[in-house]
C-alpha cells in the first residue's frame, strides 16, 4: 500500500536535498531538480529522490546542506514522481545519465536495478561497514542482498501489522493474537452482531487486498515461488492460509467487500476488534490528522480511548512449525554502478549516520528504523523514532499515544518482515503479481464463497505461471 496523501508535485533547486520513497528519476530534458544557475557541472554528485511532499523536501534540503557543509561536496537532487521510475530510469540509463545515488526505493526497484547491473555492490557494502554491519537489522540486509552482494542500503521500513483491541482482550481473558489459533479464538469469543471479530481487505482488483493476505500467509510458510523458481502458491501452506483467511472474513467479519478504507472505518468506528492495516495508521488512530479520526462512541468523551486501548501484532505464527513473519516494505538508497563511488559512498553514509534521525522524523509511520543506533551507542536511532513527532498540522510524539511495548513491536517488527519473491531473487514476479493481482482475485472468490481455497489457490497459481513464463 501506498499512501497517497496530498502528495503535491512540488519543484526543487538543486542546490537542495533529497526526498525519498519508491523512486523514479529524470532525464536530462525531464527533469524536475533545477540548478539555480544551470550549471550542472557545480555538483559533485546527483541523486535521485521520491518523496514530493513540501515538508519532507524541506527536511531533505536541510541534511543536503549539511551533507555539503561536513564534506564540501554538492549534490544535485532530482525529483521524480514514483510512477515514472521505470520509464525514467530506462531513458536515463539509454542515454548514459544515470545519477550517482538512488533512494528510498522498494525492495522491487531495488531488484529491477541490480537485474540491469544499475548497482555498485562493492560500494553499497563499504557504507553498511564503515557504519557497522551489526547496527543493522539482520532480516533488512538479508532483503537487500543477493548471495554476498549487497544491493542497496537498508534504511527503514513501514509494515503492515494486526491492530486489536486490548480492552476487549483484556476483558475476554484473551492473549495477543501473534498466531491462527489466537486470532481464530479472539473471533469466536469477541465476534457479534454489532462487533466484527476480524476485518481485513477482501476485493478483487486491489492491491491492499493482495498485501493484507500476504501478511496473514508469510506466517505460514506462504511463498510465491521457491528457490528453484517453482510457483509455489498451490503448495498447502498457502491453501492453508487461503483457507484461514476465508474463515475469518466469512464467518466472523462484516458481509461484503471490503477495502482499504472500509477496514480502517470498522476499526475507527469501534465495530471491530481486530483488523489488518500498515502503520501509516499510526497518526491517525492518535487522532493527528483531520481526514481520518476515530469515531467510535467513546472516543466522542474521550478521543484517546481508541488509540489507549489498541495493541499492534508484527509477525504472526501459521498452523504447525511455522515461523511467525509478516508482510512489509524497506525503502533502501543504493550507489550506482555509474557513480563517483567514493563521493556518492560519502552521501549515503551522511543520510544513514549524521542525517538519519532527521530523515526518518518526516515521517516515523512510514519510516521505522532499521538501523537502531551506532556501535558507541546502540539504541540510539530506535530511542529517537520513539519520542518523533507524528501527524499532520497538530504534531505530537509517538510515545505520548503508545506504549513502550507497542513501539517496541514495531522497532522489532521488521526482523519477522517478508516479502514476497524477494529473498527467492523474484521481486520481478511479485511486482507483475501486483500488476495483474491474481492473489487478490483468489481472496475475493474464497470469500465471496464462489470457490474453495483449493481451487482458487490452483487457479491464481496457473496465473502465475503464465506470468512467470513472460518474465523469462
Amino acid at each position: 500500500m501506498k499512501r497517497t496523501r496530498g502528495r503535491a508535485k512540488v519543484s526543487i533547486l538543486a542546490a537542495a536535498g533529497l526526498a525519498a520513497a519508491l523512486v523514479a528519476g529524470c532525464t536530462a530534458d525531464g527533469g524536475q531538480g533545477v540548478s539555480p544557475a544551470n550549471t550542472p557541472d557545480a555538483y559533485d554528485i546527483t541523486v535521485w529522490i521520491t518523496d514530493t511532499l513540501p515538508d519532507r523536501v524541506e527536511r531533505m534540503q536541510a541534511i543536503a546542506a549539511d551533507f555539503t557543509a561536513a564534506t564540501g561536496l554538492k549534490a544535485e537532487l532530482i525529483r521524480v514522481p514514483e510512477h515514472e521510475f521505470n520509464q525514467t530510469l530506462t531513458s536515463s540509463a539509454a542515454s548514459g545519465n544515470l545519477p550517482d545515488v538512488i533512494g528510498a526505493i522498494s525492495l522491487g526497484n531495488v531488484r529491477t536495478l541490480a537485474a540491469s547491473k544499475y548497482v555498485n555492490p562493492e560500494a553499497n557494502a563499504a557504507v553498511i561497514k564503515n557504519l557497522g554491519e551489526k547496527t543493522w537489522s539482520q532480516r533488512s540486509l538479508e532483503l537487500t542482498r543477493d548471495g554476498g552482494r549487497q544491493l542497496a542500503v537498508p534504511a527503514a521500513s513501514w509494515q503492515q501489522v494486526l491492530y486489536y483491541r486490548k480492552d476487549l482482550f483484556a476483558q475476554a481473558g484473551l492473549a495477543a493474537p501473534t498466531t491462527y489459533g489466537r486470532i481464530l479464538e479472539a473471533a469466536k469469543k469477541l465476534h457479534t452482531p454489532q462487533l466484527a471479530g476480524f476485518v481485513a481487505a477482501n476485493k478483487a482488483g486491489q492491491p491492499f487486498t493482495q498485501q493484507s493476505f500476504e501478511h496473514i500467509a508469510q506466517g505460514n510458510g506462504c511463498e510465491l515461488v521457491s528457490a528453484q523458481g517453482a510457483i509455489t502458491f498451490d503448495s498447502p501452506q498457502c491453501v492453508g492460509a487461503l483457507g484461514f483467511y476465508s474463515d475469518m472474513l466469512k464467518n466472523y467479519s462484516v458481509p461484503g467487500a471490503q477495502d482499504v478504507a472500509t477496514v480502517r472505518s470498522a476499526y475507527f468506528a469501534g465495530s471491530a476488534a481486530m483488523a489488518v492495516w500498515p502503520t501509516f495508521m499510526l497518526d491517525e488512530l492518535a487522532g493527528l490528522r483531520n481526514d481520518a479520526r476515530p469515531s467510535c462512541r467513546e472516543c466522542k468523551l474521550d478521543p484517546g480511548f481508541l488509540v489507549r486501548n489498541t495493541g499492534v501484532v508484527a509477525g504472526i505464527q501459521g498452523h504447525g512449525d511455522a515461523t511467525p513473519a509478516h508482510f512489509g516494505e524497506i525503502g533502501s538508497w543504493t550507489v550506482t554502478s555509474d557513480s563517483d563511488a567514493d563521493q556518492a559512498r560519502k552521501f549515503v553514509e551522511h543520510l544513514l549516520g549524521d542525517g538519519y534521525t532527521n530523515w526518518l522524523s518526516a515521517a516515523p509511520d512510514e519510516r521505522i528504523p532499521v538501523r537502531s543506533g551506532t556501535a558507541a551507542r546502540p539504541s540510539e536511532y530506535a530511542d529517537a523514532w520513539r519520542a518523533m513527532p507524528i501527524g499532520v498540522g497538530k504534531r505530537e510524539p509517538l510515545a505520548k499515544f503508545y506504549s513502550a511495548d507497542v513501539l517496541s513491536v514495531l522497532l522489532d517488527g521488521v526482523k519477522d518482515l517478508n516479502h514476497w519473491g524477494i529473498l527467492q531473487g523474484r521481486g520481478d514476479l511479485a511486482g507483475a503479481a501486483m500488476a495483474e493481482l491474481p492473489i487478490a482475485e483468489a481472496v475475493g472468490e474464497v470469500t465471496a464463497g464462489t470457490a474453495d481455497a483449493r481451487t482458487a489457490a490452483g487457479k491464481a497459481a496457473r496465473t502465475l505461471r503464465s506470468i512467470l513464463r513472460s518474465l523469462r
